[in-house]
C-alpha cells in the first residue's frame, strides 16, 4: 500500500532532507510518497501573507485561516485524508503507538506549525489530530 504523506510548510525547501536516508529510500521503493505545499501559493491575498495578529490579540503572530483552508480543500479535491494532524509543541507526545497507527493509514495531511500558532477555528474544525514530537516545557521549572 502506498502512503501518501502531504505536508502543508511555510518552508517547503527544508524538508528536502526526507529524500535521503531510511525515508528517501522508501520514497524510492514507492513505498511512501511525501510532497510539500506552500499554503502561501493556494490564496489569492496579493502580498502571500500567511499570518496576522491574534483574534483576541496578545504577543506573536498566528498563521490565517485563509491560504490553510483554502490550501486543504484543494488537496482534498484530489484525495480522501485519513488523517489532518497539526504539529505543535502542545499536541499529544508522538511515540511508538501513534507511528503504528498512522502507519495504517493510507493519506495523512501534516500542518507545520509555524508562529506562535494558528487561527484556533483551523484546529478545533479541521484538524483530527494534535501531535508533539518534543515535550510542551512550561515556564517555570515544570
Amino acid at each position: 500500500m502506498l502512503h501518501n504523506i502531504h505536508l502543508i510548510t511555510l518552508f517547503p525547501p527544508l524538508f528536502d532532507a526526507l529524500n535521503y536516508g531510511v525515508v528517501g529510500r522508501a520514497i524510492s521503493k514507492k513505498t511512501i510518497g511525501i510532497e510539500c505545499f506552500n499554503p502561501r501559493a493556494c490564496d489569492d491575498n496579493k502580498h502571500r501573507r500567511v499570518e496576522e495578529r491574534p483574534l483576541g490579540g496578545g504577543a506573536g503572530m498566528v498563521m490565517m485561516v485563509e491560504p490553510i483552508l483554502n490550501c486543504i480543500k484543494d488537496l482534498q479535491k484530489e484525495r480522501v485524508y485519513d488523517e489532518l494532524i497539526y504539529m505543535t509543541p502542545d499536541g499529544e507526545l508522538f511515540d511508538q503507538h501513534i507511528a503504528n497507527q498512522l502507519s495504517l493509514k493510507g493519506n495523512i495531511l501534516i500542518l507545520c506549525g509555524h508562529y506562535k500558532g494558528l487561527d484556533q477555528r483551523i484546529r478545533y474544525h479541521i484538524i483530527t489530530r494534535v501531535i508533539s514530537i518534543g515535550r510542551y516545557v512550561l515556564s517555570g521549572g515544570e
